[in-house]
């Protein structure tokens, strides 16, 4: 099976004058394609680092990073950028939606960044509305949709580039436990269609979605099994 994601040795510390906190202490593992995969941890685990870091949205002190073939460890900050547009899709608790635009504006964002003609971004965007069952609501603003409709409009809009990964930062944190079910099935969905996903949850019912389960403490991984489903125990 193809590796999405290979970690190497992965330490990330931040400096405060002379004094150096690590964060992450060596971490090494691999995401295959098609995984699903949830990362779990206490506050201070490291767990939000490790997802900046998957997301290329921070660089790690050492160790190397290849994402889909490519080593991303020391890439500079403007290519980072190309790379998190072209091949990385986020989803977050904020759900980070733009007021001033419809849904399937803010849907066809990434693509304005990637340079498609505004036709072709339109029909992308509306495709992937569609996708998460919310092309009924295409030109309504986010204050005009609910908190479950805002997380359909992000997770289209995460996966509109077509990227190798879906990141999944609590995702279901700002909603109720029925609209949770309701998201979660459909990244179950996103999943079966043979996207790779990693998302970070501090809910077990949540984590129980994925198929392999990444538990830190501490900064370092302190265990890391499949769903008993997956390990074919019932």
């Amino acid at each position: 099976m193809q590796s999405i994601i290979e970690l190497q040795h992965i330490q990330k510390s931040y400096f405060m004058g002379k004094m150096e906190l690590k964060v992450l202490k060596g971490i090494s593992l691999s995401i295959q394609k098609n995984e699903y995969v949830a990362l779990m941890g206490p506050s201070g685990s490291g767990k939000s680092t490790l997802m900046n870091v998957l997301g290329c949205l921070d660089s790690p002190t050492s160790g190397h990073y290849i994402l889909n073939g490519k080593d991303v460890s020391k890439t500079p900050d403007d290519e980072l950028a190309d790379v998190r547009n072209q091949e990385i899709g986020f989803v977050f608790q904020q759900f980070n939606l733009l007021p001033r635009l419809t849904a399937v504006e803010n849907v066809a964002l990434p693509l304005i960044y990637k340079g498609t003609p505004k036709k072709e971004r339109m029909e992308l965007a509306l495709e992937m509305l569609s996708r998460v069952g919310l092309s009924d609501r295409s030109h309504h603003k986010p204050n005009e949709l609910s908190g479950g409709q805002n997380q359909r409009v992000a997770i289209a809009r995460a996966l509109v580039n077509r990227p190798a990964l879906i990141l999944a930062d609590e995702p279901t944190g700002n909603l109720d436990s029925k609209t949770s079910i309701e998201i979660m099935e459909i990244f179950d969905k996103i999943q079966a269609d043979g996207n790779t996903l990693v998302l970070v949850t501090h809910e077990e019912d949540i984590a129980n979605h994925a198929h392999r389960i990444i538990r830190l403490k501490d900064g370092v991984i302190e265990s890391d099994h499949l769903h008993k489903a997956m390990a074919g125990i019932v």
